[in-house]
């Protein structure tokens, strides 16, 4: 029994090494080589981030639409996902149709083709085609039947292949589910492949379970790796005097850095558009204009 218990305590240490160790780097766009982020608001241009002021987090704040936008975008053509920066800059040089990748065709096509696309790259094992398409079931999208539970085979499938994505949402089926063991599996999976919205997940369970030591390190490494609503969290508990000078001061250096790291003049002009966008739906909305 104690042979036992002890194997337990050392599997833990282990498990823990491997989560709180750097996380692997962002994958790159393929086309601008840019680190690729989850989120459009999280390379916008902003002053940096100061003990006292996280200004995406502002930002966010009052573009709340802007805020869920995604910045990354899949291709079923190739396999491909590609920053929006990438993208609406291809589609700016009167290639509205096509992959800035691949350069295939991708105008007039049915849902039906779409997903038969979808559905050859599966075929061929694509973790990305396979996650897409267990968002369509999950959600009802591109014309099919709203279907959960077909919908987490396909995610499981695709985090077995290694899809970050695939594990996060999991993590989030079961959260909401409220199986807390496999929902803290597959976020700490996510977290460990250098998801880090995965690891902001994690802190936020963390502190709502007490283990404010454990949340502050999550929350700590996700920031480090660009996320503004993990910055402000450090910001949040500095101020209550439970993170340190030194340790908000590290971390504001290492997140400023990889904000800066994810910028670029096209994804700038992506986030510039999608705002103006916003501001004229909500000008309509209001009946302004």
């Amino acid at each position: 029994m104690r042979h036992k218990k002890i194997c337990k305590q050392r599997a833990a240490e282990l498990r823990d090494e491997a989560l709180f160790k750097d996380p692997p780097p962002k994958e790159d766009c393929p086309i601008c080589f840019l680190p690729m982020l989850q989120k459009l608001v999280c390379c916008v241009s902003l002053p940096p981030a100061t003990i006292t002021s996280v200004p995406i987090w502002d930002f966010a704040e009052a573009n709340e639409e802007l805020a869920h936008m995604e910045m990354e975008e899949y291709f079923s053509c190739c396999g491909k996902g590609i920053c929006e920066g990438c993208v609406n800059s291809f589609r700016k040089s009167g290639n509205i149709e096509k992959c800035p990748f691949c350069n295939s065709e991708r105008g007039g096509k049915t849902d039906e083709e779409q997903l038969e696309e979808l559905r050859k790259r599966m075929a061929a094992n694509d973790p990305g085609a396979i996650f897409l398409l267990a968002n369509y079931y999950y959600y009802g999208w591109a014309g099919l039947q709203q279907d959960q539970t077909k919908a987490i085979k396909l995610y499981i499938k695709a985090a077995d292949l290694g899809s970050s994505m695939a594990h996060c949402n999991l993590g989030k089926v079961y959260y909401e589910g409220g199986d807390l063991t496999k929902a803290k599996f597959h976020y700490e999976a996510a977290a460990m492949a250098g998801l880090d919205v995965a690891r902001l997940n994690i802190g936020s369970t963390e502190s709502s379970s007490g283990n404010m030591d454990r949340a502050v390190k999550h929350w700590t490494i996700a920031a480090s790796a660009g996320n503004y609503e993990a910055m402000h969290a450090v910001q949040v508990l500095f101020e209550e005097g439970i993170v340190s000078r030194d340790a908000i001061e590290s971390t504001l250096a290492a997140y400023n850095n990889s904000c800066v790291e994810m910028r670029s003049e096209a994804r700038e002009a992506y986030i510039r558009m999608q705002l103006a966008a916003t501001i004229s739906t909500s000008l309509v909305s209001h009946n302004i204009v």
